[in-house]
């Protein structure tokens, strides 16, 4: 029951916090409301992410951030259409999603943190790793991986540029926070890693800066990209064309 009103909470955070919504675009909204799922503290695949092919070695498990953990609190925040439809263009990143990348990550540390309080309020513990100062981030890798934690939670698949394919799609953020509140977790609705990517490939040609391939994701050929918008758009960066104007921008397309 109380998950329900959280989830409640956390939906009419997203709707009505001015920090969701950017002033100097005329009011633009950065996230609808987000998609929610549940993890095990003790799921198996919390170990599978310790391998170096999938994350590394240095990538914590929820005990390991709090030692009573018992439940992870999953959630994708999906940018609006107004963000989505900007960067729908080829060639640099359109200054709505640069807004929405920068600000609505901003806006996502804030509702991590009012998860964070809620279950405090309800006499529950809670940490968000991303707020954590052991987070850390090294080479491209951090030792929290919010897409991951999504794949555990029942959220979505990835696709062939690594983004996280959900039930809306894949243009938006990923945020999540720790527990020892014992929620029932979500089942997940798939069993392969890339089980809603089609494999089209459209993403690939949407790179600015060619950094996809069928086979890899090139991302230091990436990073360089995005350095050369950050230099010219301090401090907003971004780019999202791998995730717009493809058939998985807001849904999953083999549903």
């Amino acid at each position: 029951m109380f998950l329900d009103e959280l989830e409640l909470k956390i939906g009419n955070f997203v709707e009505t916090c001015g920090s969701n919504f950017v002033e100097d675009l005329s009011g633009m909204k950065i996230f609808d409301r987000p998609l929610i799922g549940v993890a095990v503290s003790d799921d198996p695949l919390w170990n599978i992410l310790k391998k170096p092919d999938v994350v590394g070695s240095n990538h914590m498990a929820p005990i390991e951030w709090m030692s009573e953990a018992k439940s992870v609190l999953s959630y994708f925040l999906p940018f609006s259409e107004a963000v989505r439809k900007s960067n729908r263009t080829k060639g640099m990143p359109s200054k709505e999603w640069l807004y929405g990348r920068w600000d609505g990550e901003l806006f996502n540390n804030m509702l991590r943190s009012f998860i964070v309080e809620s279950l405090k309020d309800q006499g529950y513990g809670a940490v968000a790793p991303a707020l954590n100062e052991r987070f850390s981030v090294e080479n491209h890798r951090s030792n929290w991986s919010e897409r991951h934690v999504a794949f555990i939670a029942g959220l979505g698949t990835f696709s062939i540029n690594y983004s996280l394919i959900t039930s809306k799609g894949t243009a938006g953020r990923f945020g999540s926070v720790i527990t020892d509140m014992d929620l029932e977790p979500t089942q997940r609705e798939y069993t392969e890693v890339m089980e809603y990517c089609d494999g089209c490939g459209t993403c690939i040609s949407r790179c600015p800066c060619k950094a996809i391939t069928k086979e890899a994701m090139n991302k230091e050929q990436c990073s360089g990209f995005l350095n050369k918008v950050l230099k010219r758009n301090q401090p907003r960066y971004g780019c999202g064309k791998c995730q717009t104007a493809v058939p998985c921008e807001f849904k999953n397309p083999t549903a």
